[in-house]
């Protein structure tokens, strides 16, 4: 029987299409392998939202091209964004590569890893990703938790993201089928479920007219017992007073919002054109402090885009330190070609974008120090996910915790118990971003 194995780059939402994938070769009769050194055939759904995250898809699909020399590979074939936004240009400048599938033609996985199987190259699929069937049966490769992707592609249009080019218009999926796919997530076991969409808090606008986030939430916790339902991706423009409440009122709902607000500079949200201003920010985040107390906040800012003056950077570290987000990520300006900023005067310099970016990580950090010593003495709710065998210890999440992108709890246990499960933590000491305790109960 044929192995394959899989590579999956980039975000949650990316995931989600890889387990999509994996379940379609599944069924189909072929066996997955953890174990690249095992496949037969692996495949590489790549990433190509910036520059970054190109090289690291290209630095993987030559690495991987290494074991064709040496060891039982037989072929690669990439999937996903740079497949996508790049097409016939990728077997032409990887020729490592053996199939190429864009992501509207991703339901033909089956068919890309049959042609390589039969020796075949320059395998190219490349579909009308406006009409590609959302969803679909998944072979989950979390643990504990899920992604459920609730919409795909975006219309925000910021003048900075090829999200756009690269996955079309905002296709936001029926709430039905929504349900029955964490329907089939609970079944799984799943105990926490993230909602997920480029713009979350968009969900249901292209559907239905309307704002259906709220709708969504309930539908799922009228028809699933999962304890945690996390929200990601929630633009401030559009968290709405039934968003809100929502999130307030549901106890199922974890009292935590990721909110890209990206800059709070006038000037610069202007030129990304990004929906709504600072006085938006601001209120977004009063807001949600004012009606759920105790609930985390994250974001992420962009530094160092074109005609980012000093000024602009100042008064962004002025919000870092003011905001005290309970999380923050900071990433560097990168051009992206077809997009509008590329092209904007006053680029700034490598250097100094990544000088900024360092600055903002500093004052932040200098918050999540002192925000991590708020919680020692105090007991958490954590769902565990793993055992670090090496350090003898469980690894888990708060709600404070998402998936990827947060801290851990690393607690110690007198008993041994299988995961995933909720345990209640003491917290007894505080790093950077992560929490140390002990186990005083099970759920």
């Amino acid at each position: 029987m044929t192995k394959v194995g899989f590579v999956s780059l980039g975000c949650a939402k990316n995931l989600v299409d890889t387990e999509v994938m994996l379940a379609k070769l599944v069924a189909a009769g072929y066996e997955i392998t953890p174990d690249e050194a095992e496949a037969d055939i692996i495949v590489v759904n790549t990433c190509a939202f910036i520059e970054s995250a190109k090289q690291e898809s290209i630095d993987t699909i030559l690495d991987l091209a290494w074991l064709k020399e040496h060891h039982k590979l037989r072929g690669i074939v990439v999937t996903g964004c740079l497949a996508e936004r790049y097409g016939k240009e990728v077997p032409r400048e990887l020729p490592e590569a053996d199939a190429v599938v864009g992501i509207g033609s991703a339901d033909r996985i089956v068919e890309a890893v049959r042609a390589v199987e039969e020796g075949r190259r320059d395998w190219y699929a490349h579909g009308e990703k406006e009409t590609a069937p959302l969803g679909g049966d998944r072979v989950l490769t979390t643990n504990g938790f899920a992604y459920l992707k609730v919409a795909e592609g975006c219309d925000n249009r910021c003048s900075y993201c090829a999200i756009p080019l690269i996955r079309g218009k905002m296709r936001s999926r029926p709430i039905e089928e929504l349900v029955r796919e964490a329907k089939d997530l609970e079944a799984l076991g799943v105990k926490e479920l993230c909602l997920i969409a480029q713009d979350t808090s968009r969900y249901g606008l292209d559907l239905y007219g309307a704002y259906k986030l709220p709708e969504l939430i309930r539908a799922v916790c009228a028809e699933t017992k999962i304890p945690w339902i996390r929200l990601l991706y929630l633009y401030p423009d559009k968290i709405t007073d039934e968003l809100i409440a929502e999130m307030r009122d549901n106890p199922r709902v974890v009292k935590y919002a990721d909110i890209p607000i990206q800059h709070i500079s006038d000037a610069v949200l202007s030129r990304m054109g990004r929906h709504g201003g600072a006085d938006v920010i601001r209120s977004a985040v009063a807001r949600l402090r004012a009606a759920i107390p105790g609930v985390t906040l994250r974001t992420t800012v962009m530094v160092g885009f074109p005609g980012e003056t000093k000024e602009d950077f100042r008064a962004l570290c002025r919000f870092v330190k003011e905001a005290k987000f309970d999380r923050l990520g900071a990433f560097a300006y990168s051009p992206e070609e077809n997009t509008p900023a590329a092209s904007f005067p006053d680029q700034i310099p490598e250097q100094e974008k990544q000088d900024r970016c360092d600055e903002v990580m500093r004052i932040q950090l200098g918050v999540s120090e002192k925000r991590g010593k708020t919680f020692v003495g105090k007991t958490l709710r954590v769902l565990c996910e793993d055992f670090d065998v090496p350090a003898g210890v469980y690894v888990g999440r708060s709600e404070a915790d998402a998936p990827d992108v947060d801290g851990k709890v690393f607690f110690s246990s007198d008993r041994k118990f299988a995961f995933p499960r909720f345990v209640d933590v003491k917290i007894e000491e505080a790093e950077d971003y992560d929490l140390i305790g002990t186990n005083v109960s099970l759920f």
